[in-house]
Parts: structure tokens; C-alpha cells; sequence
């Protein structure tokens, strides 16, 4: 069965950090771009951030651009971001996704979310 495990999340403090982890397992990692969404109360659902696994590009949100920082470890099979001074918008279940091959918009497996909780 695919997995992908999304943890890490948490309630920090505007201007904090928090290292989100996802664990895929299931299908071929290194086949797969990871993404990280997050949707808001009341808000559609966002990417904010992707690495396509095969050679490590990566693309960012402009919402994040700066704070945020995508990573894999593809002996792992795990992604990870990074997100640094964190603001209240920030606040939202993150979800990390596979995407075929390549980083785009749409996804063949999505994992159960993580919640993120920025105070201002």
C-alpha cells in the first residue's frame, strides 16, 4: 500500500521554526516529485512548496520563498521542509503529495495532513 506520513507539525510562536518529515513508502520514490500543500480553515488547498527526487529541483510558493526549504533524502525515502520565521498565515494542515516524475499541480497519492499552529 502506498504511504505517505506527514509529521512534525506543532504550535510555535510567530518568528519560530518547524521541520515537517514525510515517509513515503509503497511505490518508487526516486520516480516521484514530493510536494507540500497546505490548506487553511475555510481555504482552498495550496502547494507551497516541491522537489522533483531525480535530480533535487526544487520550487517554493512565493508566500515562502525565503523561510521555507524543501529537502530529500532518497535513501530514506523521506522529504522534508524546513520552515523558518513563521507567520500566523503560515497556519494550516500540511499535506505532503507524490507527483509523477516531475514537480506540477497534480498528484497521484496524497498523505494525511499535519497540524501547523503559528501564534502571532
Amino acid at each position: 500500500d502506498v504511504q505517505l506520513q506527514a509529521s512534525g507539525g506543532g504550535l510555535v510562536q510567530a518568528g519560530g521554526s518547524l521541520r515537517l518529515s514525510c515517509a513515503a513508502s509503497g511505490f518508487t520514490f526516486d520516480d516521484y516529485a514530493i510536494g507540500w500543500f497546505r490548506q487553511a480553515l475555510g481555504k482552498e488547498r495550496e502547494i507551497v512548496s516541491c522537489i522533483t527526487t531525480s535530480d533535487s529541483s526544487t520550487n517554493y510558493a512565493d508566500s515562502v520563498k525565503g523561510r521555507f526549504t524543501i529537502s530529500s533524502d532518497n535513501a530514506k525515502n523521506t522529504a522534508y521542509l524546513q520552515m523558518n520565521s513563521l507567520k500566523p498565515e503560515d497556519t494550516a494542515v500540511y499535506y505532503c503529495a507524490a507527483i509523477p516524475v516531475r514537480c506540477g499541480r497534480w498528484y497521484d497519492y496524497l498523505g494525511q495532513g499535519t497540524q501547523v499552529t503559528v501564534s502571532s
